[in-house]
This record gives C-alpha cells, sequence and structure tokens, in this order.
C-alpha cells in the first residue's frame, strides 16, 4: 500500500501493532456503504467513467456477500478493514478497484464509517430503552396503588407506592433518550470528501454523498473532520450516564430480592443457583448490569484520555478510538436487555413491601405534619413529640397507627383522634397529591402521560 516510500517492509512488531482489522472489521458494512455512496458521486461527477464507477459498485456488493456469507478475512498486511475491502475488491473486478479511493483517504473514509457505525449503536439503544420504559411503565400501572417504603440512605424515609418507585427510573431512561438524541443530532455531519486533512482538488460533490448516507449535511471543516471523535465521546458519555441508572436498577433488585427484605422474586431466566447451596437463588443478571457499568464507564475515560493532548488532524492513537465504543456499546447492549426482562417478569411481593412500610415507622413525618397543621404547633417542637412517639411505638413493636390515643396524649396532650387519619400507610401515600408526587391518582396521571408519549395505547 505504501511500499513506494520505503526500501524495506516493517518490522513483525511494526506490523502487530499497526493491524486494527481484528476489531475494525466490524465497520464493514458501514465501509461498503461509504464507499458505494463514494463511487456513486465519482461517476456521477465525471471523475471515474459510468463503466468503472458500474463495476465497482457491483464489486462491492459482490464482497459485502462475502464478507455476510464467510465473515471478514483478518490479513494484517492490508492493516484495516478499508484496504482489505479494497483489496478484496480488486480480485472481484481487477484493475478498476483502484479507482474507488480517488478523491478521500482513508483518514474521512473512517471517520465515516465511525459516525455510520455509532449513529447505529444510538438508534439500537434508543430502541432498547424504549422497550425499558414501556415495561417500567406497564408494571407502574399495575402498581400505582401498591405500598412500600421510600428510603433515604436506605433506611426506611416516607411510604411511597412501587408505581411511583418504578416510574422514577422511566423519568432517568427518558433522560437517557434525550442525551442520544441530542449526540445523534451532532454527530450527523458527513466527513466524505476531507480527504486527508485538507480537502481535495478533484470536483467532488459533498453534499450528494452526504445524502446518500443519510446525514444532514457535510462536514464544514476538513481538518475538524478527520480529527474530530466528538460523536464518539457524547456515545460514550450518554452510554455511560445510561450505565449508571441501569446500575441503581439492578441494585434495587438485587436488594429486594434478599431474604430480609424479600420485595420481588427474580425470574428463573435472569438468576443463577449455587455449586454447592441448593437453596440458592442468585440474581446474577442484576449483579452483572451493576458491574458492567464501571466497565462503560472505563471505556468514556479510555476515550478522553487518549484525544486530550493530540494535535490537529489525524494521529495513529486515534486507531484506538473503536474498542472502548465498541465494548461499551456491546455492553450497554446486553444491560438494558437484561432489565428489560426483570422488569417485566419479576414477581414483585406487594405484602412484604406494605409490612415494611408500616414497620419503619414511615408515617413519622405525616405525625409531625398532622401537630403542626391541627394542633399549630412549630415544626421543630412536632419533630421532638413525633420522635418520642416513635421511641415508643418501637419499643412496644407496633406501628405508630396501633398506639392507643391514650399513649400518644401521655407524649403530648394536644393530639387528638383525628390524628388516626393521616398515620396509616394509606392516608400518607393518597395525601401525596402534590405534582409529580407519590398519590396513586398522581401516579396514574403519569402512567397515562407516558403511555401517551410512548404510543401504548394507539
Amino acid at each position: 500500500m505504501w511500499g513506494g516510500r520505503f526500501g524495506e517492509g516493517p518490522a513483525a512488531i511494526m506490523r502487530e501493532i499497526n493491524a486494527s482489522i481484528p476489531f475494525d472489521k466490524a465497520l464493514w458494512r458501514q465501509d461498503i456503504a461509504a464507499s458505494k455512496a463514494h463511487v456513486a458521486m465519482l461517476g456521477a461527477c465525471g471523475i471515474v467513467s459510468g463503466e468503472d464507477a458500474v463495476a465497482i459498485e457491483r464489486g462491492l456488493d459482490q464482497v459485502a456477500a462475502e464478507y455476510e456469507r464467510d465473515g471478514v478475512p483478518e490479513d494484517w498486511d492490508l492493516e484495516d478493514i478499508h484496504m482489505t475491502t479494497e483489496s478484496r475488491l480488486a480480485d472481484q473486478i481487477g484493475a478498476a478497484a483502484g479507482r474507488l479511493h480517488t478523491a478521500r483517504s482513508r483518514n474521512d473514509q473512517v471517520a465515516t464509517d465511525f459516525r455510520l457505525w455509532v449513529r447505529d449503536a444510538i438508534d439500537q439503544a434508543d430502541a432498547g430503552l424504549e422497550a425499558l420504559q414501556r415495561a417500567l411503565v406497564a408494571r407502574a400501572g399495575e402498581h400505582a396503588d401498591s405500598i412500600m417504603p421510600g428510603f433515604t440512605h436506605l433506611q426506611t424515609a416516607q411510604p411511597v407506592t412501587l408505581g411511583h418507585h418504578l416510574m422514577a427510573y422511566y423519568e432517568m431512561l427518558r433522560r437517557d433518550r434525550s442525551r442520544f438524541h441530542d449526540a445523534r443530532l451532532r454527530l450527523n455531519e458527513c466527513p466524505l470528501g476531507s480527504a486527508a486533512l485538507a480537502g481535495t482538488g478533484f470536483p467532488i460533490d459533498r453534499e450528494m454523498t452526504a445524502q446518500a448516507l443519510g446525514f444532514a449535511r457535510p462536514t464544514a471543516n476538513s481538518l475538524d473532520a478527520v480529527s474530530d471523535r466528538d460523536f464518539a465521546l457524547d456515545y460514550l458519555t450518554a452510554a455511560a450516564q445510561c450505565a449508571l441508572h441501569l446500575s441503581r436498577l439492578a441494585e434495587e433488585f438485587v436488594i429486594w430480592a434478599s431474604q430480609p427484605f424479600g420485595f420481588v422474586r427474580m425470574p428463573d431466566s435472569l438468576s443463577t443457583g449455587s455449586s454447592i447451596m441448593p437453596q440458592k437463588k442468585n440474581p446474577d443478571a442484576a449483579e452483572l448490569v451493576r458491574g458492567h457499568s464501571g466497565r462503560v464507564v472505563g471505556a468514556m475515560t479510555a476515550l478522553m484520555v487518549t484525544m486530550k493532548g493530540l494535535p490537529l488532524a489525524y494521529s495513529k492513537d486515534m486507531q484506538d478510538d473503536k474498542p472502548p465504543v465498541f465494548e461499551a456499546a456491546g455492553l450497554l447492549t446486553l444491560s438494558i436487555a437484561a432489565m428489560t426482562g426483570m422488569v417485566a417478569e419479576a414477581g414483585f411481593r406487594t405484602d412484604r413491601m406494605h409490612q415494611a412500610a408500616e414497620l419503619g415507622y414511615a408515617t413519622a413525618t405525616d405525625l409531625a405534619d398532622w401537630l403542626v397543621r391541627e394542633a399549630g404547633i412549630p415544626f421543630r417542637e412536632a419533630h421532638h413529640i413525633t420522635g418520642s412517639a416513635v421511641k415508643l411505638a418501637e419499643a412496644k413493636g407496633v406501628a405508630l397507627d396501633k398506639l392507643s390515643l391514650a399513649e400518644l396524649q401521655a407524649i403530648d396532650r394536644r393530639i387528638d383522634d383525628s390524628v388516626f387519619a393521616a398515620l396509616s400507610v394509606e392516608s400518607s401515600v393518597a395525601a401525596r397529591k402534590s405534582h409529580g408526587g407519590t398519590a396513586p391518582e398522581q401516579v396514574r396521571q403519569r402512567v397515562a402521560e407516558a403511555r401517551r408519549a410512548l404510543g401504548m395505547d394507539s
């Protein structure tokens, strides 16, 4: 390929460190598509003959069929997917294959291929996240009235509904999808035609290739076009944030599935057993999603560090841009699918959740609010009175609403029997009617809005 400049071939170590075909072969579909768009433009502009353009396009289709059938061959002397495809094309059609590389460089070629691949990965992530959102919304609708403890510091705080809890993850995924959407908008410019770094002297039509490949426009600066990997970093940033959200949801399932909680029965299809303990049902899928998040964040960090000090335009360091993106995309796809199955198939034990909400004194804030609202007591004093009531209930091993009026009045004489209407977990949840609150009517409204947004009722 570049032997005319060199008196001897590369050392074995150079061949090994320089070859990217073991991983960039994943770009073959994008490379074929971009090459077909490029040669069609070359033919339309009269840069190559119509006969050669047709022969090249047909040859590329033959190469694509070969790759689809047999996989991409790995010849390290050819270095990458671009030269591998050009070599296979020459085998198919002969010398005319050499005209394909007119008015382009591997620099703009890989930038185009990689953008196409990342665009596809974004579309795949978005489709997967929509499916997970649908699962969350469906289960939230089932459990708009199911009461569970809400936590801060993993300590029982206030009662909420399971539907409200699940819809919190719907909102997280909504933001994740918006980040992927924004990343897609920014990347959707076509580098093809930027050549090595300075553009080309051939009379090419960059609008034509951009349109053929589904880009909104050509890139505006050839130096930036071949050296930019912001689109990959945008994808990894969105993927990392999404992986963190999936990890949090996975952690909830791990905790809820543990025997002390017993809030959920994990689906058999996403659990494993123990080689020595027959009773075990391990939430391994959830734990692996939790673990994968670290690797996705690591992929983002790896590419950031690779790009941090590179001068314009292309540097060989940028060959290492693809492995972290490929790894992150694979892990994210698996994680989304695993959590979608988990949400859809889990058996929620709402009886255990309700019991935990009652025993955790989750309505303590409701007692304090009642003292402020009905007895006119300053909140700090009400907080102290409520703490004394919780201490008594804990000593007796009962819920707050199971204390007698006499016991409550012994703590503070201003308490009357109307307080009991505020102390049940049902009353507490029903009272939280503020916009975005946990009251069942609010949860149902949010679920209905989400169903419309997702087209679930159409």
